[in-house]
């Protein structure tokens, strides 16, 4: 076994390989960007070196610095985890040359799954069953719009050297065509370097199954079970689970011995994951390799009882599989949900900000939580924003989802908006319990999944006037007599009763309460609305009885602002000080950015006439695009950031003058 390796890579995968190699007794050396100098992968590594600035194209993305670093710490061995430089051609080949061991398949197996085109041809061959399309590799336009007129539509272009959902369009009509042509080469180019496309007819229902394999340098090839990743936002998964439900044991061995085949074609070393689409008809398709190891893969160890990160560091040392096919067991069922920084009610935008407040589950048996950050630190515009995978197991799959729903419900962030409501939601859907699932599942049950909240605002708003009162309580005490009424901060007054006013802010709604204290209770008027309240706070849990309705929430205050937890939900107001003057800002028909950005593309001039619903501004966030589009008919009025410009969410991107309704 390595004596010590380099894990080129940050977040959640870099601590979890070094989890695995620390208990092996393997050192581990951490690389970093300046925006991760306090990061909680430099911490748990044995040594960390610095990359360069923020932007990975800086950093992370440096094959350069990280073999250099490699020579100067000793690693023999360098773990490239997921996304970065993992299914990279020529670092792999870098690191081959100079004598340093690549985690993961050889170079020659990354080059032949690193083109969809050329992986479709190799699957061809290997006796794989493929989707209809264009694989080819003359790229002119209008060969492609006239391969795209074949194929028939609905049909998806997908970038040839892509993955992550990134440079994908799916195209309904041949109108459509050049436009999303152009975008997805676009987003190609920048997020891979290679705007090459392919062409395939895009199946209506479909479900994504994916193979978990693995080979040695010895010829021996094995597959783990399956994972279904069906339901997705932007081609991007949401919730993986293992094994796939619904399919019949015939399927599993035949997709299963095909994923084998797939690798075997390549001479695979390592960890892979073969992933097909899967119709209603029972018919599965191949569509790409991922020549690393997934982000799903937890859901397969938990329902295997195997570590596949230290099958990975064993076979990259040239030890045989531990195990053979009729040796692999399954028991149980997982899944995995990932928890983004990301806003589900606009359009899952990506978010950034600060994790000023961090709760997670209790881990055991049946709970994990792989994550790369702790209370505190910063989700930045740089990377990927997602802040952990929560995986649950449990015997069979109800079970399994009781336990998804339960510790999404103790999951608790505030700083920045986060998917953790949403995924609690999903989890517990009809549709979703019920195995209805298909690539098109949020689309399709987007009222379900986007429910109005449960908590009554009054309810919530009489337990934040308690939060604040026992706050206010505990931090100021006055010394004396504890039985004196001139000793409590109750607003007592002789020969009266006196009801405290409070003011709460509920977004921009003033709600203006009455509070009277006998203790132990506090009569809480708000609205109108009269509520009995008593409460006790310990740390961040409030117990509360309100009208006799007896309960424990959990708060989190930033200055003014309280947030209340509740069973997944989340109830957000601010103390209201009347010292405090508030400022209101309108603007007609101005354009903002919805998220924290660079602008990529500016595609309107100053005094050009627009339309409705016109593409005006391109944003990229988290390597994605995002098209800004005229809200109206109008003239451009002006254009305050340019192509390359970084910008904060709210940022007016354009003014434009609104086209008089009554001229035309």
């Amino acid at each position: 076994m390595f004596n010590k390796i380099l894990i080129a890579n940050r977040g959640e995968i870099a601590c979890r390989v070094i989890q695995t190699a620390h208990r092996l007794g393997v050192k581990c050396v951490a690389v970093y960007s300046e925006a991760d100098a306090n990061a909680r992968h430099v911490a748990m590594a044995d040594e960390a070196f610095l990359l360069g600035p923020a932007p990975s194209t800086e950093s992370y993305l440096r094959a350069d610095k990280i073999i250099e670093i490699c020579k100067q710490s000793g690693a023999q061995a360098v773990h490239p985890g997921y996304g970065f430089l993992s299914e990279n051609t020529e670092f792999a080949e870098a690191l081959e040359a100079n004598g340093i061991t690549f985690i993961g398949p050889p170079s020659s197996a990354i080059a032949a799954m690193g083109s969809k085109s050329a992986a479709k041809e190799i699957m061809s061959h290997a006796s794989v069953p493929l989707v209809p399309g264009y694989h080819g590799d003359d790229q002119d336009p209008a060969l492609l719009k006239q391969e795209s007129e074949k194929c028939g539509f609905p049909q998806l272009l997908k970038a040839v050297a892509g993955g992550g959902g990134k440079g994908m369009r799916v195209v309904e009509s041949l109108e459509e065509f050049d436009e999303a042509l152009v975008s997805a080469c676009r987003e190609a180019k920048k997020a891979f370097g290679n705007p090459d496309m392919l062409i395939e007819r895009y199946l209506t229902q479909p479900r994504h199954v994916e193979i978990q394999v693995f080979c040695d340098k010895h010829g021996n090839g094995i597959y783990l079970a399956e994972r279904d990743c069906s339901v997705q936002r932007r081609h991007q998964k949401v919730i993986e689970e293992a094994p796939a439900p619904g399919l019949s044991d015939e399927v599993r061995v035949a997709m299963g011995e095909a994923a084998v085949r797939a690798a075997q074609a390549i001479d695979y070393v390592g960890a892979g994951t073969v992933e097909f689409l899967y119709d209603v008809d029972g018919s599965f398709y191949f569509m790409e390799m991922n020549t690393r190891l997934q982000v799903e893969h937890p859901v397969t160890e938990l329902i295997t009882g195997q570590d596949l990160v230290e099958w990975q560091l064993r076979i990259a040392d040239g030890s045989e599989l531990p195990i053979t096919q009729d040796q692999v067991k399954v028991r149980g069922h997982a899944l995995e949900a990932r928890i983004y920084a990301e806003d589900p009610d606009n359009d899952f935008l990506p978010a950034t900000g600060s994790l000023k407040y961090l709760r997670t589950p209790a881990e055991n048996a049946h709970v994990r939580v792989d994550t790369g950050v702790i209370e505190g630190d910063e989700v930045s515009v740089f990377y990927d924003p997602m802040i952990a995978k929560l995986i649950v197991w449990d015997e069979n799959r109800e079970a399994a989802i009781n336990r998804m729903v339960q510790a999404l419900e103790e999951y608790r962030i505030a700083g920045l908006k986060t998917n953790t409501r949403f995924l609690r939601n999903l989890a517990d859907a009809g549709p979703f319990r019920e195995q209805d699932l298909d690539t098109g599942f949020i689309d399709k049950h987007r009222e379900l999944l986007f429910p109005a909240s449960r908590l009554d605002q009054q309810f919530c708003l009489a337990i934040a006037a308690a939060y604040f009162l026992e706050t206010a309580k505990a931090g100021n005490t006055i010394k004396g007599d504890t039985f004196s009424p001139f000793s409590s901060q109750n607003g007592w007054r002789l020969n009266s009763e006196y009801a405290r006013p409070m003011k709460l802010m509920l977004g921009e709604d003033l709600h203006e309460l009455s509070i009277l204290e006998q203790q132990p209770e506090y009569e809480v008027t708000v609205d109108e609305a009269s509520y009995r309240v008593s409460a006790t706070l310990n740390d961040d849990a409030l117990n509360v009885i309100i009208n006799g309705h007896r309960l424990t929430v959990h708060c989190f205050q930033d200055g003014d602002n309280l947030t209340i937890f509740h069973e997944g939900e989340q109830f957000q107001c601010r103390q209201h000080r009347d010292t405090f003057s508030e400022t209101e800002q309108a603007g007609d028909a101005s354009l903002a950015a919805p998220m924290n950005g660079a602008v990529v593309a500016v595609l309107v001039e100053k005094g050009q006439e627009v339309t409705a619903g016109q593409t005006l501004v391109i944003m990229e966030a988290m390597k994605m695009e995002h098209s800004i589009s005229a809200p109206t008919d109008g003239v451009v009025a002006d254009i305050f950031f340019a192509e390359g410009d970084l910008v904060n969410e709210g940022s007016e991107l354009i003014a434009l003058d609104a086209a008089d309704e009554e001229a035309a």
